[in-house]
This record gives structure tokens, sequence and C-alpha cells, in this order.
């Protein structure tokens, strides 16, 4: 198991423990597990994020800490916040990742149609310097229609 895998499951016995807020620090946690804090930081950064239903708070320097909550989002604000989060540029990596994180709440067949609009095959015949942006464009749309 990876040491990213172990960590993420230390923070979420944690958050079943206390009832859905938990309240961290970076430097303990480093030590608790023979890591870098940035190790801890890409924990955070990748598996506790709004669209997985996690708020997080921090507060760096002597007596520092790290507060992990799970929240409850409704559909529409999670879509809504994905729509906020995009931007004006989109590469296909992050579309992905961002289905992903709906899949959920789209189901199956929409984040596939999604997806498929976003691909790259789907945007080949537009000029590489517009791809991204177009995508975004395209990804926004999409989910503003569903809602």
């Amino acid at each position: 198991m990876r040491m990213s895998d172990i960590i993420a499951q230390f923070i979420l016995a944690g958050l079943e423990q206390s009832g859905g807020a938990v309240e961290l620090s970076r430097g303990h946690l480093a030590e608790r597990f023979g890591c870098v804090p940035s190790q801890i930081n890409y924990v955070l950064t990748t598996r506790f994020t709004p669209e997985h239903g996690y708020i997080i708070e921090t507060k760096r320097g002597g007596g520092g800490y790290i507060r992990v909550a799970r929240v409850r989002v409704s559909p529409r604000d999670l879509i809504m916040h994905t729509v906020n989060a995009v931007g004006d540029s989109l590469d296909a990596a992050s579309a992905a990742a961002f289905l992903q994180n709906l899949r959920d709440v789209l189901g199956g067949q929409i984040t596939a149609v999604v997806g498929a609009a976003c691909s790259a095959p789907a945007l080949r015949a537009l000029d590489p310097a517009k791809r991204n942006e177009t995508r975004a464009s395209i990804f926004k749309q999409c989910l503003l229609h569903v809602l």
C-alpha cells in the first residue's frame, strides 16, 4: 500500500471517530508516517477536496493546524462549484479528473457523453492553441445544461 493511501486512511478513520471533522498537525502527521510535510499536503489536496465532499482549513506556523471536515454538498452545488473551478482553459486530463469526481452526480451515461464531447479526437480539427479553451467552454456548457 502506498504512503498516500495510508495517510488518507488515517485521516478518514479520524473523521469517522470524530463524527465528521478532525484537527491535525502537518508536522505530527509527517513524523508519524516518516514522510515530508509536502506529502501530507499532496494527500489533502488530492483526496480531501470540495469535489470529494471535504473542506480543509489550515493555519501555518507555531500552533498551526489542519482541520478537515466532511460536508454534504448538493449535486447542484457540486456541479456549479466545478463549473466555476474550470476557468477559461481545460486540458484533457483535468476534464477527465473533474468527470471522475462528478460520476456519482451525473451518472455513467452523461459522464461518458461529456467526456466524449471534450475528448482529443472530438477537438482534433481545431487549432491546437484553441483546444483547451474550447474544451473548457464545451465542458461548462454541458454541466450547465444538466442543471
